[in-house]
């Protein structure tokens, strides 16, 4: 079992962005961007890098699955989607500057006042987070994700702060290591039967980085051992209008009990899975970017921080059976 976003796009520029891509407002609409939410341990994720570590002792990770299909081969050829790179493998900056996988995590953000009152999980899904308590106490994580291997873990201590740029790397326990993703082979399929041109084939390595962030040789080997099939856009000749870009990672949930938002006793308690896609453009000489804002909700204009807009994390739902 799994639980599964649906994200939408952020609609606050929709009609100028649609302009400047050169297509129209419906098919940036109908862009589709799904990701999976899966909570298993190390030894239940195929093919992931850290085997046998892995099978002498399994961990919980959290399994994050991204699926964004494209309708327009226009759109296709300006999406900026960086091919995977074993050697990009590793810590880096300012991710969030080009096509982008992200995910904020937390806990502990119903608030005594919610609590008190008796208030269930499901009241709170329904009328939301107080986001002016969440934002200024709730303290969380975010992660970032390049599709070609490089990749961020940055700890808030409340609303985007502390506000420095970048912000501030999340450490596992030892206090000195920054915490990484394993990128893995998608062990989901897309809910929907959208049919795919194979554009994004998933990346496999193991990040047990050093404290530079960089990964070694060892792992590098192993990620160009399980490579997939380069990015391509040949389109699938049953849906020869569907582009579809996949990868996927997971994030080991020990290496964040040093971390004061997520671990606690009753775990994660808040998601909020987002998507940056980037898009190379013109203007009459010149040359730019648009990016396109995903989000299962949508603040506005967009803010992945704000802690209002993010869901109740379904922790049965996301159970690996």
């Amino acid at each position: 079992m799994s639980q599964t976003f649906h994200l939408c796009l952020a609609t606050d520029t929709l009609a100028a962005d649609a302009q400047t891509l050169g297509v129209t407002i419906e098919d940036l609409q109908s862009i589709q961007v799904e990701v999976i939410v899966t909570l298993a341990q190390t030894n239940q994720i195929a093919q992931t890098a850290q085997i046998t570590r892995s099978a002498q002792q399994p961990e919980w990770q959290l399994q994050l699955d991204y699926h964004i299909t494209l309708p327009l081969k226009s759109l296709a050829a300006q999406l900026d989607w960086p091919t995977w790179q074993p050697t990009q493998v590793g810590f880096a900056d300012y991710l969030w500057e080009q096509t982008c996988l992200e995910c904020f995590l937390a806990g502990g953000l119903i608030t005594d006042r919610l609590i008190n009152n008796s208030v269930s999980i499901n009241d709170v899904n329904e009328i939301g987070i107080d986001g002016a308590d969440a934002n200024k106490t709730s303290a969380y994580i975010e992660v970032n994700a390049s599709p070609d291997g490089r990749y961020a873990l940055y700890e808030f201590e409340s609303y985007r702060n502390p506000a420095t740029l970048p912000p501030t790397p999340l450490l596992q326990p030892d206090g000195q290591t920054r915490a990484f993703i394993n990128w893995t082979a998608s062990h989901c399929p897309v809910s929907n039967s959208a049919g795919s041109n194979g554009a994004g084939s998933n990346g496999i390595a193991n990040n047990d980085t050093a404290n530079n962030g960089t990964a070694n040789a060892e792992q590098n080997s192993l990620s160009a051992q399980i490579e997939p099939a380069i990015d391509s856009l040949t389109p699938n000749t049953s849906t020869a209008n569907s582009y579809l870009y996949q990868r996927s990672f997971a994030v080991p949930l020990s290496q964040l009990s040093n971390a004061k938002a997520v671990i606690n006793d009753t775990g994660i308690e808040y998601i909020h899975p987002c998507v940056i896609l980037s898009f190379a453009t013109t203007f009459g000489t010149r040359l730019g970017t648009t990016a396109l804002y995903f989000a299962p909700k949508h603040a506005s204009p967009p803010d992945f921080h704000n802690l209002q807009y993010w869901s109740i994390f379904d922790k049965q739902a996301a159970l690996a059976r």
